[in-house]
């Protein structure tokens, strides 16, 4: 049997990762719009969460199936907690200055409470255990598919640094439609560039220390950032 040619084999990877990319990257953005503009309710909290399956699956498929490849942990060989510990903060801190810029001013505390308990989370208890899914579980999985999967698709159809913008981009794109539900055009601006800059960092992470888990540690801490000022504005 004739072996591919390298540019032949190299065209094959290219074509493999726009279709990964483009089976993939819709679905967070359709499941948002999916929840919480066309179908509110029970069909769009199924799609919402049917977009979450798709997102845990088709990675996992791709690299088992089509790259025949091995599933590992992403362990963190080369280190890079205390880099990811300090950018989390560092994100962190702008985010809590922002509140104190503009964030008090432009956001509507009575209109975010009545978003909080028609999503289901307008109880301290319901609220923490939506900080803790958060957390835990959708922070991992966005470090999965848009470090992890996403950008390592990205790194095959260009070079490093555009790769870090475009997954940024990638993982900006449904917080968008999300934000646009909840506040005004001010803090959506606002927050989905907070959001392009952290995934920006974050892939670059990935990039430097091919592990999701200093990019997790980082989300992580922001996150907690964020929930907090949730929760300052709902409870406080």
């Amino acid at each position: 049997m004739v072996e591919p040619l390298p540019d032949a084999a190299d065209s094959r990877a290219r074509r493999r990762a726009l279709l990964a990319l483009l089976l993939l990257v819709p679905a967070p953005s359709f499941g948002v719009l999916a929840a919480m503009y066309w179908w509110p309710g029970r069909v769009g909290e199924v799609i919402f969460f049917a977009a979450k399956a798709w997102m845990l699956a088709l990675p996992a498929i791709w690299f088992l199936a089509v790259e025949r490849q091995r599933i590992s942990l992403s362990p963190a060989r080369r280190g890079g907690f205390v880099v990811a510990f300090g950018l989390g903060v560092a994100i962190s801190v702008v985010i809590l200055g922002a509140m104190k810029l503009w964030g008090e001013s432009w956001i509507d505390p009575e209109f975010l409470r009545e978003e909080a308990t028609r999503n289901g989370i307008g109880t301290k208890t319901r609220y923490l255990a939506a900080v803790a899914f958060w957390i835990f579980i959708n922070s991992v999985l966005e470090e999965y598919v848009y470090r992890w999967f996403i950008f390592r698709q990205c790194e095959r159809l260009m070079p490093a640094l555009p790769a870090v913008l475009v997954s940024a981009l990638c993982f900006t794109v449904h917080h968008v439609f999300a934000l646009l539900d909840q506040f005004d055009w001010r803090v959506t601006v606002l927050a989905s560039v907070g959001v392009f800059i952290g995934g920006a960092i974050w892939s670059w992470l990935y990039l430097r220390y091919r592990s999701i888990w200093p990019g997790y540690l980082s989300h992580a801490i922001v996150d907690v950032a964020i929930f907090w000022i949730g929760w300052q504005i709902i409870f406080g």
